[in-house]
């Protein structure tokens, strides 16, 4: 065989090995990856906590505005057990100040209570001038957990339908900025996260007979959701439905959409330069009998 003829079988097996780009095999560019896959892709733990901070810090933006501008936040969240209000909420409070942000979650109704009207125990809790209330569940529990758990009657569910567009026509005409969320997680999502807490001793507090009930009942819920939202998304107080089967893009999609719902105004960065401390004066530290905890650590 001549060099000729063993050069051009050589260069056919080099052009084989290869894949060529046809228009079988198109570019990776012209098959572009969509946002929830870019965002599985990149959003991993400094990412997340990065962008975390910058909303964390926009938050505290937010807060200075409120105060000065003398604005009424009003923040619900709503959603199934292990949906992540908590931990949303969590994340909206842990770096701004409890002054202005105010976490109200309202324990079971005393009897007392009980024999209000229904609004009424709630309405003492919304927000005065300059502060920002967030409710861990709200007054729709009389159109959730209530109805679903048979707390209240089906009478009692669509009086509270009929009356709370009208009741949060009010709270809009009275300033205040209202804001309802709804968490939604998937079946496969909760009962996973529900499984994690059987054993976890951090999160047995999240456990209780209650939850296992409501458990059971997912299409009680899925209705009961379904005819809240029919009465109560109204123009003037709708409701915004997150999906936060993955808790770490859910709190910064809420975070973000909140931020988005709020006219503040940036932060004003000023030169700060820290005095100096006095000299001591005399001062000597005392020798004190005090009780000092062990360190371990």
């Amino acid at each position: 065989m001549s060099k000729k003829s063993k050069k051009s079988k050589k260069s056919k097996k080099s052009e084989t090995s290869q894949t060529p780009e046809t228009s079988e095999t198109p570019r990776r560019s012209e098959s572009p990856e969509s946002p929830d896959e870019a965002a599985s892709r990149t959003l991993g733990r400094k990412a997340y906590e990065a962008e975390l901070a910058r909303l964390q810090g926009e938050l505290v933006a937010m807060q200075e505005w409120v105060k000065r501008s003398g604005a009424k936040v009003c923040i619900v969240f709503e959603g199934r057990d292990t949906a992540g209000k908590g931990g949303v909420i969590k994340r909206i409070t842990e770096r701004v100040s409890p002054r202005t942000f105010r976490v109200t979650a309202l324990p079971a109704p005393t009897e007392r209570e009980r024999s209000q009207m229904y609004i009424q125990r709630y309405i003492s809790h919304f927000p005065a001038a300059g502060e920002v209330v967030i409710f861990d569940r709200s007054w729709y529990n009389r159109a959730g957990v209530e109805r679903v758990m048979g707390f209240c009657t089906e009478d009692d569910t669509e009086r509270f339908l009929r009356a709370v567009p009208e009741v949060e026509r009010a709270m809009v005409d009275s300033g205040i900025l209202l804001l309802k969320y709804w968490l939604e997680v998937s079946p496969d999502e909760q009962t996973r996260r529900l499984e994690s807490r059987i054993n976890d001793p951090r999160k047995v507090w999240k456990l209780s007979d209650m939850d296992l009930l409501s458990y059971s009942r997912w299409f009680d819920y899925s209705r009961a959701r379904d005819d809240m939202f029919r009465a109560s998304d109204t123009s003037w107080a709708p409701w915004y439905v997150a999906n936060t089967d993955n808790k770490k893009r859910g709190r910064l999609n809420i975070i973000t959409h909140l931020l988005s719902q709020v006219p503040y105004e940036p932060l004003e960065r000023h030169d700060v330069v820290l005095p100096e401390r006095q000299q001591p004066g005399g001062y000597i530290e005392p020798d004190l009998p005090l009780r000092r905890i062990p360190e371990p650590f």
